[in-house]
């Protein structure tokens, strides 16, 4: 996995497989998330937007499957 560069009030780092479209989510409350089938455009989106944590909310979290940590 990457770690992809984000600047976030709740998101500590966000790592992304190419291979696999997994997307982990590390929050800088200690929760982590996993996601799978994401895409490269997605993922990359996120870290670029205004605020991350809301585009995770609004894109990520509802669209995209959670896998169990």
């Amino acid at each position: 996995m990457e770690e992809l560069s984000v600047q976030s009030k709740i998101i500590k780092s966000v790592y992304f497989s190419q291979e696999d479209g997994r997307l982990r989510i590390c929050f800088k409350n200690g929760e982590e998330r996993l996601f799978e089938g994401v895409p490269s455009s997605e993922a990359h989106a996120m870290t670029a937007a205004p605020s991350p944590g809301h585009y995770y909310l609004d894109r990520i979290r509802t669209r995209f499957r959670r896998l169990a940590a």
